[in-house]
């Protein structure tokens, strides 16, 4: 396996296409010149000594080296061997709502802030575990696939909102689903989905989803957020609240009987958020019954890094296209004999 470290650095790269199109321009800008400068007999003159083909090779060489020097200042690296390590965890996928509806303030500030608020107790309950984020709501978008990085998952659950899944709606199919495949098919155990909710929109694929994740061995747990009495939606845009196509206020309300049902079968457990800590503690201690694994976290595996070979490279190119001269080898002219004048 090989990786760039800073892979950003690999748009140095789009110089090459650039110094390849000046040379071009160049080159057209002389034959333009030459073409002004008259007598053409004379200009050959003036010209022999300069080589075309060199000047191609030193803007070969030049680009060339420019292209290694991007590629170590990328910093190619090659895995090495990991460091020792006895970390044990699970893979756990946590599937956080981001539709309109969590906007709602049956429970301050607003079910999202209060869902948000539990995936951050959450990255740092189970931080001894692999972690991925899916956000859902018309749509579900993988956001982090499973790492021990805790940072980034507190990076991206700061961007978590409505604005992150244009399409509006909720489909828990689709995010279960989605989160399915981050995980390892061929192991039977070691997985588990939390999914934060208010269960709104009911998906009948949902279900379906569920029951295929639980015969390859992930556990389900759910997560209402909400009221079953419902509120209504403030709409940022609009800075109003909600309204259906016939201008009567939308309710929302908490669905504990769709989300108790995925987790039944999933085999896990169904929490309403009340207290965020309290309900992290409860989802530790499920996920505390699955067995767990040995965990290979990146921080613990060494990278050989090549980027002295590539700078090596570049510079010896460098010092080639420095010492290549543009001008043809010319023999030395003929001598000239000259004869002494009769007195």
């Amino acid at each position: 396996m090989y990786r760039f470290e800073n892979s950003w650095l690999l748009l140095l790269l789009l110089a090459i296409p650039a110094g390849a199109l000046l040379y071009l321009l160049l080159m057209r800008w002389k034959k333009q010149v030459r073409a002004k400068m008259g007598d053409g007999k004379l200009v050959d003159q003036l010209t022999r000594s300069f080589s075309p083909v060199k000047f191609l090779w030193k803007s070969i060489l030049a680009l060339t080296s420019l292209a290694f020097l991007s590629l170590a200042a990328a910093n190619p690296q090659l895995r090495g061997k990991p460091a020792p390590q006895t970390k044990k965890g699970l893979d756990v996928m946590i599937l956080l709502d981001v539709s309109k509806s969590m906007l709602a303030q049956d429970i301050k500030p607003n079910r999202l802030e209060r869902a948000k608020y539990l995936v951050s107790t959450l990255i740092d309950e189970l931080g001894d575990n692999r972690i991925g984020l899916v956000w859902f709501a018309g749509r579900a978008y993988m956001q982090m696939p499973l790492t021990t990085d805790l940072g980034a998952a507190k990076m991206y659950l700061q961007n978590a909102g409505p604005d992150a899944v244009p399409t509006q709606g909720t489909v828990t199919g689709e995010a279960l689903r989605l989160a399915g495949t981050a995980f390892n098919n061929k192991e039977k155990k070691y997985k588990a989905v939390i999914l934060i909710s208010d269960g709104e929109d009911h998906d009948p694929e949902a279900l379906k989803v569920a029951r295929q994740l639980a015969a390859s061995g992930v556990m389900i747990n759910t997560v209402g957020v909400g009221s079953p009495d419902g509120a209504t939606i403030f709409d940022p845009e609009t800075k109003d609240t909600k309204r259906d196509a016939e201008g009567n206020t939308v309710i929302t309300k908490l669905n504990e009987a769709a989300l108790r049902e995925l987790a039944a079968t999933g085999n896990g457990v169904y929490i309403y958020l009340q207290d965020a800590a309290a309900a992290a503690h409860s989802l530790r201690n499920q996920l505390a019954t699955i067995e767990k694994k040995d965990l290979e976290d990146d921080a613990n595996i060494e990278f050989v890094t090549y980027y002295y070979y590539l700078a090596g490279a570049a510079l010896l190119l460098l010092l080639w296209e420095l010492f290549m001269s543009e001008r043809k080898k010319t023999g030395l002219p003929a001598r000239v004999s000259a004869k002494p004048a009769r007195s």
